[in-house]
Order: C-alpha cells, then sequence, then structure tokens
C-alpha cells in the first residue's frame, strides 16, 4: 500500500467536510448529504482495488488457489 493512497483518501475528506458545512450553514442539508454520499463512495471505490490486491495476496500466500 503506498502512501500517497491514503494522502488522497484524506484530502477527499477534508474537501467532503468542508463542503458539507458550508452547505449545511446556507441551508442545503439535502445537497450536503448528498455530497458526503458521494465522497463515500469515491474513497469506497478507491479502495476495492486495495481490497482487491490483498486478498489475491492472501491466495497466493495460503495456497488457496
Amino acid at each position: 500500500m503506498d502512501i500517497d493512497l491514503i494522502f488522497r483518501i484524506a484530502a477527499i475528506g477534508i474537501v467532503v467536510a468542508v463542503l458539507n458545512q458550508l452547505l449545511q450553514r446556507s441551508g442545503r442539508e439535502e445537497q450536503a448529504m448528498m455530497t458526503t454520499i458521494a465522497g463515500l463512495v469515491v474513497v469506497l471505490m478507491m479502495i476495492i482495488g486495495e481490497i482487491s490486491l490483498l486478498f489475491d495476496t492472501i491466495k497466493t500466500t495460503f495456497d488457496l488457489w
């Protein structure tokens, strides 16, 4: 796992948190919730590749396949 991935996830989290606060203060709670969900989906899509790599490593380490 690269440290760059952690920094990208942290940056997305900061941006989403700021946008969420700005939208909530302006009275747009629905858009704030959608922004939070979109940020979560983006981060999950980034992590899916790493989880797949983890499972492949476990399979080859224990000769499961």
